[in-house]
């Protein structure tokens, strides 16, 4: 078996800010986890009954929030901290994004119902149960991207401008430009 903390002094939560593998059980990231659901659980909670103010929960939960944007709850996340959203991107219900790593969405998007974003990765190698190994890759959507309803897209991926995706794909590779992609895992089927 691996020993990834060989020699490595850093805590786990700066090995996960890094890129590298850390233990997802530690305490310091559980208590981000633990803020971003609060965070979140009153982002919703206050939508409900005054979407407009629930805005400034919604800046305080997210790395960084454009203007116009909508965010329609429930929206779960890992740290919320880590997450861009463009100015004029529409994002509906039941967003999950993982955001161990960076995930920065465009300008102008349409994120549909039920999407993932998924940030998080683990050794290909078995471990010992108590280690829970992870380590992330960023995502990348570019400006004016259409991800349609149930949509996955894995760590690492970057989707280029003007691009859709149709509903149900996986998104196991970078998706060029100008393009419309389907399928699992999401091909080109088509330019814009």
């Amino acid at each position: 078996m691996t020993d990834y903390f060989a020699d490595d002094p850093r805590s786990n939560l700066e090995r996960m800010l890094a890129g590298d593998f850390y233990i997802a059980e530690d305490p310091e990231i559980a208590d981000r986890q633990h803020r971003a659901m609060r965070l979140a659980a009153r982002y919703q909670a206050v939508y409900l009954d005054a979407p407009a103010e629930a805005r400034s929960t919604l800046e305080e939960l997210l790395g960084s929030a454009g203007e116009g944007i909508e965010v329609r709850p429930p929206l779960f996340v890992d740290y919320g901290s880590n997450i861009t959203i463009g100015a004029r991107t529409f994002v509906n219900y039941n967003l999950t994004a993982l955001d161990v790593a960076a995930i920065t969405i465009g300008e102008d998007c349409q994120i549909g119902p039920n999407v993932q974003l998924l940030t998080p990765t683990h050794p290909l190698e078995p471990q010992p149960r108590r280690d829970k190994l992870e380590a992330a890759l960023p995502i990348t959507i570019g400006d004016n991207v259409w991800l349609g309803g149930g949509v996955i897209v894995c760590p690492g991926v970057t989707i280029g401008d003007n691009s859709v995706v149709g509903a149900g794909s996986v998104v196991t590779k970078n998706i060029p430009a100008d393009v419309v992609a389907v399928g699992a895992p999401a091909r080109p089927v088509r330019d814009l």
